[in-house]
């Protein structure tokens, strides 16, 4: 079998069609058609089962998809780390990391970006959890990712910056012209939650605090991004706990914890970062060190 017959099996999955999938490989239905079958003969089956529409993978196409993914994935990062290495100013360099990241750090880090380097396009891949984040980097999605800190990552992890996290409230709240709160006063309050909050030992971190603190937290909402549950909280739905910088540009009230809460964020990648992928870690290490003086709280799913 051969990388490009597993190109080829990837394309077609990834858009549930031999027609769309050759258009993006830019050859004929045909010859897409001729590799997949003859893959196949060489695997001892059927991977794919083609239905009146698109197709789906086969028992046996399961099971052999997400190593033929990532072998595919891999190739294509090997390529773009040694364009990298070599001192090429083009190609792409793929970013993954959380919805909550994407909008509230990397906007004007890309800018900087694409002013020092225009040949080289950034691609991001974004996703609703951490968890999620580092799922998809395990099978070879982008060349780095950006989110706290991952648990058990078998790759290098960099710490570029802190995530100072604060109590958000609508405007007109007792607690917004607070300088800070302690988590005790806010037992009888509604909370809303997020599933990007930080998880210790399969626990939310909030839930293990607010235990502490002698109470256990009352959901009004929970959310999947971060910014819906901002404007809930600035709607008075009900407090919540987030990372400042998900703030900006946003109507609403926040105040710091007593005593501060931080978290890392970090880099992380299957292999160490060469070329576009260092600039790019070193470039967020810079953004992020007006942060890094403060202490981190436990990791993030």
């Amino acid at each position: 079998m051969s990388l490009r017959q597993m190109e080829y099996l990837v394309a077609v999955v990834e858009e549930e069609s031999f027609t769309r999938a050759a258009d993006a490989l830019r050859v004929t239905q045909s010859a897409l058609s001729h590799q997949i079958k003859a893959l196949e003969r060489e695997i001892g089956g059927p991977l794919l089962e083609r239905m009146t529409r698109g197709v789906r993978l086969t028992a046996m196409g399961r099971a052999y998809f997400p190593h033929a993914e990532l072998a595919v994935r891999s190739a294509r990062q090997a390529r773009r780390a040694a364009l990298a290495a070599g001192g090429a100013e083009s190609g792409e360099l793929h970013i993954a990391t959380v919805h909550a990241l994407a909008i509230g750090v990397l906007p004007e880090v890309c800018a900087r970006w694409a002013h020092a380097h225009p040949g080289v396009r950034l691609v991001l891949h974004e996703y609703a959890t951490t968890q999620e984040l580092a799922e998809q980097m395990a099978r070879g999605v982008a060349d780095m990712a950006l989110g706290p800190r991952p648990e058990d990552w078998p790759g290098p992890v960099t710490v570029v910056g802190r995530e100072r996290m604060v109590l958000v409230v609508p405007h007109g709240d007792p607690l917004a012209a607070r300088e800070s709160v302690r988590l005790a006063e806010l037992a009888d309050r509604p909370w809303v939650r997020c599933s990007l909050e930080p998880v210790v030992g399969g626990r939310r971190w909030l839930d293990l605090e607010c235990e502490r603190a002698g109470f256990a937290p009352r959901t009004a909402v929970r959310t999947q991004h971060s910014s819906t549950a901002v404007r809930m909280a600035s709607a008075g739905v009900g407090v919540l706990l987030t990372a400042a910088h998900e703030l900006r540009g946003l109507d609403c009230a926040s105040v710091p914890t007593d005593p501060p809460w931080h978290r890392d964020i970090t880099v992380f990648s299957r292999v160490a970062p060469v070329g576009a992928a260092a600039e790019f870690t070193e470039l967020l290490r810079t953004a992020g060190k007006a942060t890094r003086d403060a202490p981190p709280v436990p990791s993030g799913e």
